[in-house]
């Protein structure tokens, strides 16, 4: 049986140019599979404001910025390089957005579902040849995964099972322990215990499987992040910021006791790399979406066995 080279990525946030650099890696390094391990979207919107008298203003990066209608294009195409999402409306709807939580949360969800149509519509022009897999994070919006379901281009995978070829599954899980942001998937660790334990028994065969779970296990090196107080600013200790682990206890429980092949995670973007968890080989390839970086796992899975697991960044 051939060798399967998988792209293993994650946590992109709005970045168009890490997205493209994720689909063009494909041909890049003869990928057989690129696997998006979840929180594709933005977390910023900024509105671009229509003026009465004509043109348009924006607070941008601490700036206020005036442009004509032939700058509205180049104005929205520097917030999305930037991981925003422009939102063009009239002052009327800015007073709204001020005053109305509901308004804000339906205007983020539609400007998230147009940025990932637009993400998946240049997967055949640019992956054509690479079975794409995306599994949504903790970040992602229930209403982007029928976008995902309804697109030929992608394999959507949560809470569930996919091939990554005819030898080797995926159990692909994008929920999250709680965090200090109060995310969309987020649950207890006794919910997201029972939601793991329900997509691995979907497997055929657990010793040739990743486990794909956003959150990475708890007290794994591959967890640590700044300690937070309830004002979520860094805790100092030492004169320097506090690192703690984050992870989850189900995530590291599950694997304890299944010993999968791989374990593919993301979540926690400081927090890069490699740690064996008994036979489990568990990455995080962390994140520096904000900088246009992709940072990634090439994976090969030959005969049961991952013969090559290498980061790549850049």
């Amino acid at each position: 049986m051939p060798k399967t080279r998988i792209i293993f990525s994650s946590d992109f946030h709005g970045s168009d140019v890490v997205w493209r650099k994720f689909l063009n890696s494909a041909s890049m390094f003869n990928a057989n599979v690129l696997l998006m391990g979840g929180d594709m979207t933005s977390k910023v919107m900024v509105p671009i404001v229509r003026e009465p008298e004509g043109g348009y203003t924006a607070n941008f990066l601490g700036k206020q910025v005036k442009i004509s209608e032939e700058g509205l294009p180049d104005l929205k195409k520097q917030i999305r390089q930037h991981c925003y999402l422009p939102y063009v409306c009239s002052k009327a709807e800015v007073e709204k957005l001020s005053q109305d939580q509901e308004y804000v949360e339906k205007v983020f969800q539609d400007l998230e579902v147009e940025m990932v149509k637009d993400w998946l519509s240049l997967i055949p022009k640019k992956a054509p040849d690479a079975k794409v897999i995306i599994h949504p994070g903790n970040d992602d919006k229930f209403v982007l995964d029928d976008v995902l379901k309804s697109s030929p281009n992608v394999v959507f995978a949560e809470e569930s099972v996919v091939y990554l070829d005819d030898r080797h599954e995926a159990a692909c899980v994008g929920w999250s322990n709680p965090t200090p942001w109060h995310s969309p998937r987020e649950c207890t660790e006794e919910q997201l215990l029972a939601k793991l334990e329900t997509t691995i028994s979907r497997l055929q065969s657990i010793a040739t499987a990743c486990f794909c779970f956003h959150v990475p296990p708890y007290n794994s090196t591959i967890d640590m992040a700044p300690k937070l107080d309830e004002n979520l600013r860094p805790v100092y200790e030492g004169g320097r910021p506090a690192i703690i682990p984050v992870g989850s206890t189900s995530v590291r429980k599950v694997i304890e006791k299944y010993q999968p092949l791989l374990g593919l995670h993301g979540h926690i973007h400081e927090s890069p790399g490699l740690v064996k968890i008994g036979r489990t080989q568990c990455v995080n390839p962390g994140s520096e979406y904000s900088e246009g970086i992709l940072k990634a796992y090439i994976v090969e899975l030959e005969g049961g066995k991952a013969s090559r697991l290498q980061r790549l960044e850049g």
